[in-house]
């Protein structure tokens, strides 16, 4: 008998009983991802010979192919057959791979595998057995979602019937379009469609015409199909419109006396010249002590939008302004994104401020959150600010030139901790009123671009930082008082570590130019990058390297789960700085306002859906961007069919090289058929091509001469032929 009060001794886990208790665990939940942590704390284990085996036990599944391994010491029950759900990848040539969060590996699935998923749709996949030493296959069984409802082409009518001829690569069908369910199209038309039955064994879908566009080639037909091709709105609801006119711009002196006011300070904008929605401006004053106040004032525009509104439903829905070569298309009606809410010179206009008191070393001394008015004293272009800081006089001198010295020491600061310094040339256009290019030219980043950039940068670091490392309380006046260490839900701009075999790859092409990185940590990885972008600036290499040095990087996302913003060195980093055009600006700025009245912490859930609704538009944003620069770049070579130019090899493809020209930054492809010397593999690991009798290499960075071939402004497809070899 036990002595009472005794604890009874549990017998240690035996290896193989282990093995099987950790198994149950993952067999009854096959959903999980559970670390040895974790598992420990399920078996109730307190014995440290124990939580140590658990590593080798985990260790143990994983080889034997029960478990399958997400991430360092994090483990999932792998399939051992069966379905898995996850959105089709499509690629050029008509095969897909599954992008799936049940399995720790994307599954093949073959054109005739595929049975009319589409690039975009989650699909419910059935696995094959998987082979020894062969990638995992499998075939769509059902589409769940299409990820694309609607498309973008050219109808083309034959007699008794008629086809909307897709634009899109990722759309490998034409529709089939009854004479009936044309609206109105005639042949040679742009028109948006949709799917409306899709019979098996049949290969084209059924469709019908939702919209005609107009003409094809037509510069605003061109630019509608490409908002409509990434299904963006290029016009607001009438309803929209209507409320957004009634909206009263005059300020209430109630509203003034609410917040501190900077009018009398020296305030101005900074902008492009083609700007109309200006939604930050700086202003500067000396303090008694010698040191500055500096401040960073944004567009209050929640004052006037306010939470599930109509105008803030659909601010929501677009996500983000969209920046075609020639026009914005805005996220908030005019009347408000270029009138009451810019902040125009000599206006009063209502912001969200932060203000900081910085020494001569640009070090944050003191600094305040909040609702201000201000009134900018002048709107510079980035032009004649640049001007200013080269000339060191003109308008605002004294304010310009002291905050170009701050912000060097910020930029300087922020290079020495890691961030890096990437500064790929943008591509603009100068086109005629009837949208044709006129001319090519690249923006530059100078120190007036960098002026706003280093304050915009601090605003957004040190408003993460306020919220994500602790919570502060407000008293009247808005001084701040009191901390908590309680974590809140916040929109976070996040940006993870590299990926680590992109970035060996990327380590072993640079060696061809005689270049090398430092990959022992992550700080030296950033610092070796930065010195390779200074060395290969001005080079033939430049743009290259640095697009390949960009492919590396992860992408930059919102979320509410906070994993620091790698590019920038920043533990904490959100967007504060654009409201009139991001929507998770908007979100920041109510959230700020919530926390800092002692509000608690939000739903995080909800925030973290509306951060990847908010990711996933700014992705199709910045697609229909790329899509638009394409058009016009094809339509300025299309005069200029038979001329050969200096190119460099900017991507390869296993259907082809493509090709910079350097003259003009544009963009083609010399398909594998144009090669007719030889049979040609592509060799993924090493960005080339390789004849296979001949030995002849064609690599990426590799300069090259060609022809422009053809233009094909429907499809935005520029063909070249390498200059003297044989079409």
């Amino acid at each position: 008998m036990a002595r009472k009060g005794k604890k009874k001794v549990k017998k240690p886990y035996q290896h193989e009983e282990l093995r099987n208790a950790v198994m149950g665990i993952f067999t009854n939940n096959p959903s999980l991802t559970l670390n040895s942590k974790q598992i420990s704390g399920r078996l109730r284990l307190r014995e440290s010979h124990n939580r140590r085996l658990i590593s080798q036990v985990l260790s143990h599944l994983h080889e034997r192919g029960d478990l399958i391994e997400i991430s360092k010491d994090r483990f999932k029950l792998k399939s051992k057959g069966g379905f898995i759900t996850g959105r089709i990848d499509m690629a050029q040539s008509g095969y897909a791979y599954i992008v799936s969060e049940d399995i720790g590996e994307q599954i093949f699935v073959s054109r005739t595998n595929l049975n009319q998923a589409l690039n975009g749709d989650l699909v419910k996949v059935y696995l094959f057995a998987k082979r020894k030493g062969r990638r995992a296959e499998g075939e769509v069984v059902e589409i769940i979602e299409r990820g694309k409802k609607t498309f973008v082409g050219t109808v083309e009518i034959k007699g008794h019937y008629a086809f909307l001829n897709t634009d899109s690569r990722e759309m490998p069908y034409d529709l089939f379009v009854p004479l009936e369910k044309l609206k109105g199209a005639v042949n040679g038309q742009k028109a948006i469609g949709r799917i409306t039955d899709w019979p098996k064994g049949s290969k084209n879908p059924m469709g019908e015409i939702l919209e005609v566009l107009g003409d094809a080639g037509l510069h605003e037909v061109e630019m509608h199909a490409i908002l409509a091709e990434f299904e963006l709105p290029y016009r607001f609801p009438g309803e929209v419109e209507a409320i957004a006119e009634k909206i009263e711009d005059s300020i209430s002196e109630k509203e003034i006396a609410q917040r501190k006011d900077f009018r009398n300070v020296p305030t101005f904008t900074i902008d492009p010249a083609d700007a109309k929605d200006f939604d930050d401006a700086l202003s500067l004053r000396p303090l008694q002590n010698g040191n500055r106040e500096v401040g960073v004032h944004i567009a209050d525009v929640t004052h006037y939008v306010k939470s599930k509104d109509i105008i803030d439903q659909e601010a929501f829905r677009r996500g983000t302004s969209v920046y075609l070569v020639d026009r914005v298309v805005p996220m908030l009606p005019e009347k408000l994104s270029d009138n009451i809410c810019s902040l125009l010179p000599d206006e009063d206009k209502l912001c969200y401020s932060v203000v900081f008191e910085l020494n001569d070393k640009a070090e944050i001394i003191n600094e305040w959150f909040g609702r201000t008015i201000i009134r900018s004293g002048r709107r510079f272009t980035y032009e004649e600010a640049q001007e200013v800081i080269e000339k060191g006089k003109g308008d605002m001198s004294r304010e310009i030139l002291t905050l170009h010295t701050l912000a060097q020491i910020l930029r300087k600061e922020r290079f020495r901790k890691g961030a890096f310094a990437f500064e790929r040339v943008e591509v603009k256009f100068d086109i005629d009123e009837k949208g044709t290019p006129l001319r090519v030219y690249y923006k530059e980043n100078k120190a007036s671009n960098q002026l706003i950039e280093e304050f915009m940068l601090l605003a957004n670091k040190r408003v993460a930082e306020l919220i994500g490392r602790r919570s502060y309380q407000q008293k009247a006046g808005n001084e701040l008082q009191g901390t908590t260490n309680a974590k809140k839900t916040f929109v976070y701009r996040i940006h993870d570590k590299p990926d680590s075999e992109r970035l060996e790859s990327f380590a072993n092409f640079i060696k061809k130019f005689g270049y090398s990185l430092n990959m022992s940590s992550n700080k030296k990885i950033a610092a070796s990058i930065n010195s390779l972008i200074d060395k290969a600036r001005g080079t033939k290499e430049q743009n290259i390297i640095e697009t390949l040095a960009i492919r590396t990087m992860a992408k930059a996302v919102y979320s509410t789960k906070n994993i620091g913003h790698y590019g920038l060195a920043f533990p904490y980093y959100t967007h504060f700085t654009s409201p009139i055009r991001r929507y998770p600006d908007m979100m920041v700025h109510r959230l700020l306002d919530h926390y800092l009245k002692g509000g608690g912490s939000k739903n995080e859930k909800k925030y973290e859906d509306r951060c990847r609704h908010a990711s996933e538009m700014e992705r199709k944003a910045m697609e229909a961007e790329w899509a638009s620069i394409k058009l016009k770049q094809v339509e300025f070579l299309s005069d200029k069919v038979g001329q050969v130019f200096d190119g460099v090899i900017s991507g390869v493809a296993e259907w082809g090289i493509f090709v910079e020209i350097v003259e003009n930054k544009c963009e083609g492809l010399v398909s594998m058929r144009e090669l007719a010397d030889d049979f040609y593999e592509f060799d993924e690991g090493n960005y080339r091509i390789v004849g296979r009798h001949t030995g002849r290499i064609f690599q990426l960075g590799d300069e090259v001469k060609v022809e422009i071939a053809r233009v094909n402004l429907a499809r935005r497809q520029l063909d070249l032929i390498l200059a003297g070899d044989e079409e």
